[in-house]
């Protein structure tokens, strides 16, 4: 699974299979936001709609068992 974690200046920082990678921003889709999972189309890389929205269900999920007794 590859997720956008951040923009640093010319960079955005992914994680890929829990590895931190930098590439360059101009290789990512400008509709990309931190945190969205990402997929790789002609080498560059857009955000996965479906995926994002899992990965975003499942965090939620997981804090709404962590705060329930």
């Amino acid at each position: 699974m590859i997720i956008l974690d951040r923009f640093e200046g010319d960079y955005a920082v992914i994680e890929v299979d829990g590895e931190m990678v930098d590439i360059e921003r101009c290789l990512v889709d400008e509709k990309v936001k931190e945190g969205d999972v990402l997929i790789i189309i002609d080498g560059i890389y857009y955000r996965d709609g479906q995926a994002t929205k899992e990965r975003k269900q499942y965090i939620q999920d997981k804090f709404k068992d962590m705060w329930e007794d």
